[in-house]
């Protein structure tokens, strides 16, 4: 099978690919994806090369599996990190996916601490030119291999929860910012309680993320949906989308969309 002559913009396509079916799946097998994209094998061994150059992925005996940043090194052992991690993985990675691909070339967006915003972080197309805003160390830790992509972070208090900085330090600088786009990941979304967050802190930084943003779009899996936490971050109807998966009922949803909220379902 030759596949010398195909353009560059094919090599594009089939890294896009990649990495949306990484996120998707968790994992991915060369002969699997030479068979889908109809090129050799070594093409694809070459394509994974360059993704793993560029810190998309890691390469396995005979595949790929996502890259998981240094910044986590220290929670290896930590089993309460890793089931934060791994609960509803595949939701978050779908709503992730579905995030991402709202996003324009040339955007400003500006992204909360937390597992699925951290799916928003690791579903930017390649190419995204994009400048992200964000209080969130890891999102920065996540952003930190790519060239196409401007990110400002703020200062303020190093946080434990998901390394979040709160303060005033990092209410000031987020206020100089107006952005296209905030992607709001919740502790507990409920119609007529509000967006709600298990720190106070952690919602004041939050409230003024949503005040700077033009459209504001929550990602939240199914669990947070009817849920309530401690600390009210802004009225549900201040939102525009909410972005969540199918494991979601329609009752559970109805009382957004008689709020005008548009729902996307993945």
């Amino acid at each position: 099978m030759s596949d010398i002559l195909i353009p560059d913009n094919a090599a594009a396509a089939r890294a896009q690919t990649i990495v949306e079916k990484l996120l998707h799946t968790g994992t991915v097998a060369v002969d699997e994806l030479a068979a889908q994209f109809s090129v050799s094998v070594a093409t694809v061994r070459r394509d994974l090369m360059e993704l793993e150059q560029r810190g998309r992925l890691r390469r396995t005996h005979g595949g790929a599996v996502p890259r998981e940043p240094l910044l986590y090194e220290p929670f290896r052992y930590d089993s309460s990190f890793h089931e934060q991690i791994d609960r509803n993985l595949a939701e978050k990675r779908r709503i992730g996916l579905a995030a991402a691909a709202l996003i324009q070339p040339g955007e400003i967006i500006s992204l909360t601490a937390g597992t699925t915003t951290t799916q928003v972080t690791r579903s930017l197309r390649p190419g995204a030119n994009v400048t992200v805003v964000t209080n969130t160390v890891n999102v920065a830790m996540e952003l930190s291999h790519r060239d196409d992509v401007r990110v400002f972070v703020t200062g303020g208090f190093l946080t434990g929860g998901w390394f979040s900085l709160v303060g005033p330090a990092t209410a000031q600088a987020l206020s100089q910012f107006f952005v296209d786009k905030v992607f709001i990941g919740v502790n507990g979304i409920d119609a007529q309680k509000g967006l709600t967050s298990l720190h106070p802190e952690e919602a004041a930084i939050i409230q003024v993320m949503v005040r700077q943003a033009k459209q504001r779009i929550v990602v939240a899996d199914h669990t947070k949906l009817g849920t309530v936490a401690t600390s009210l971050i802004c009225p549900t109807a201040e939102i525009h989308q909410l972005i969540t998966d199918t494991g979601a009922t329609e009752e559970q949803l109805a009382p957004f969309r008689q709020l005008g909220i548009e729902v996307l379902l993945v």
